[in-house]
């Protein structure tokens, strides 16, 4: 991370973005990697612990706010957490009523997790860039990077499951044979353009999952990325910039969480349709 005693941009950077890496390097067996050339070394057997412990502290805040909500929730006056729980759900439900078009229960709770759970990981961003990797720094921890959706893996494995479950309800509402159809017949109505159709139904389809991701993944990084320049910059520079672009990445924290659930829940209704 430096050069003799003095740490340059390039490798606060490099530090900044680095993920807490565990797996299996081919010389050192199973380790945690100290640079970014270790990690990739690691190829394939590797999970990046902050990713996945962070996201799962931001789901099980989830489960308990809303948990708490349910419980304090009552008739009379509502509280702060009750109102916002509420507003939450009501906007949710709108969202669902407006963009899906069948029958399924599973939709809206699904859209209301998807929601919050991106809300709550996006929102970490707002918390300084330096704040938790000096505070991990101290007990020995190399590298930490608290903010899950920075990192492709987490963005991209949301994005698969989404897309599994395309599939899984193009299946089942449409049948093998409905859905090959589909595939075959659009957008042209004529068996001498079944490959072209094949093709231009197959790329649209697997396309789904990553531009769910990467839209994810590319807004939040390149958030992270001015973050981490703009700590770099003099002590007044931060302050002039830092907080208004806090401030603006509140909204952008919010769009990309209703953006991912809405696509989502377009995406599924066109599972459900009946061509």
């Amino acid at each position: 991370m430096a050069v003799g005693n003095e740490v340059t941009a390039a490798s606060y950077i490099q530090h900044h973005l680095q993920n807490l890496t565990f797996g299996r390097h081919p010389e050192n067996g199973w380790s945690f990697a100290h640079s970014a050339e270790e990690a990739r070394e690691m190829g394939f057997w590797a999970i990046h612990l902050d990713t996945m412990g962070w996201s799962v502290a931001m789901g099980l805040l989830f489960i308990w706010l809303f948990r708490k909500a349910g419980k304090i929730a009552t008739t009379g006056v509502p509280g702060g957490l009750q109102n916002a729980v509420e507003m939450v759900i009501e906007f949710i439900e709108g969202l669902v009523r407006s963009a899906f078009h069948g029958r399924n229960p599973i939709i809206a709770p699904l859209a209301l997790t998807l929601f919050v759970w991106i809300l709550l990981m996006n929102s970490l961003k707002i918390i300084p860039v330096d704040y938790f990797p000096e505070l991990f720094a101290r007990l020995g921890v190399d590298y930490m990077k608290i903010v899950p959706t920075t990192d492709v893996n987490a963005t991209l494995g949301m994005a698969l499951g989404v897309f599994l479950l395309i599939l899984y309800y193009s299946f089942k509402v449409k049948g093998v044979g409905g859905f090959a159809r589909e595939l075959s017949l659009t957008p042209f109505n004529h068996w001498l353009l079944i490959p072209f159709n094949l093709v231009l139904e197959i790329v649209s389809l697997v396309v789904k999952p990553f531009s769910l991701a990467m839209r994810l993944f590319g807004n939040m990084f390149a958030g992270e990325v001015i973050f981490i320049l703009i700590a770099l910059l003099p002590f007044w520079a931060i302050w002039l910039l830092d907080v208004p672009w806090a401030i603006f990445h509140i909204l952008v924290v919010t769009l990309q969480a209703f953006i991912f659930t809405m696509l989502t829940v377009v995406y599924l209704s066109a599972a459900h349709e009946h061509h």
